[in-house]
């Protein structure tokens, strides 16, 4: 899945783009307000966390900038002023989380997977694509009760073709969902990744789940 970050502490705008690249994120930064907003218009990102006070463009005046020009992302904001007033204000100005500083990372990384699920209109992290069973938080995935060992990528590429289930995904939606934007990686890496899933996921003697559409993309569904 991928993520803004805008965060002007630098120090903990490293730690927080780590952490969840960790956890399988592709992860874009901003250290000012002017950057944020340049980024959340021009890609298409799961989940924006946005530091409230930045420099050159506030962060409230960012999320109404956002809003204003349609962009529905799902938005936590990050604060370090501490008062019911101001997470009214953030939730005004069309946030859909909020949390102060000092914060444990865990309980950030809860509230971005919620995030998410909201953004794919699912209350529980488990996908399951016909005998395909996908864990988002342990991100762990079984097929016919078999554990199925996935490198950080190939499991990003599977999750997000499971978020899209049925749909026919093409490759650029794919590649903007795997790579930041400082990537040099090409689309035809897609091809290779998908082919390690397919030899991974598939087995004889059951139908396969990963189906090229020519011209289109890729399509994740049963049967």
């Amino acid at each position: 899945m991928r993520l803004l970050i805008v965060e002007d502490n630098r120090a903990l705008l490293k730690s927080l783009r780590k952490g969840f690249q960790e956890e399988g994120f592709t992860v874009d930064a901003a250290a000012d307000g002017e950057e944020g907003l340049f980024l959340a218009e021009n890609n298409e990102y799961d989940v924006v966390v946005l530091d409230r006070m930045l420099p050159k463009l506030d962060g409230l005046k960012l999320l109404q900038a956002l809003r204003r020009a349609g962009v529905q992302t799902h938005v936590l904001v990050l604060t370090a002023l501490d008062a019911v007033d101001e997470t009214v204000r953030g939730l005004n100005a069309g946030a859909d989380d909020y949390m102060t500083k000092p914060f444990c990372f865990e309980e950030l990384l809860a509230r971005v997977r919620a995030l998410l699920r909201r953004t794919y209109q699912r209350k529980d992290p488990r996908l399951a694509v016909a005998d395909l069973e996908i864990d988002t938080v342990a991100r762990a995935v079984r097929r016919g009760g078999r554990d199925i060992r996935l490198r950080p990528k190939e499991y990003a590429l599977l999750e997000f073709l499971a978020h899209h289930a049925g749909e026919v995904v093409s490759r650029s939606r794919i590649w903007e969902h795997l790579y930041d934007w400082q990537d040099d990686s090409t689309s035809n890496t897609i091809e290779v990744f998908i082919s390690r899933l397919r030899k991974k996921i598939d087995r004889p003697g059951l139908p396969s789940l990963i189906h090229t559409v020519r011209g289109a993309g890729y399509q994740l569904k049963g049967g």
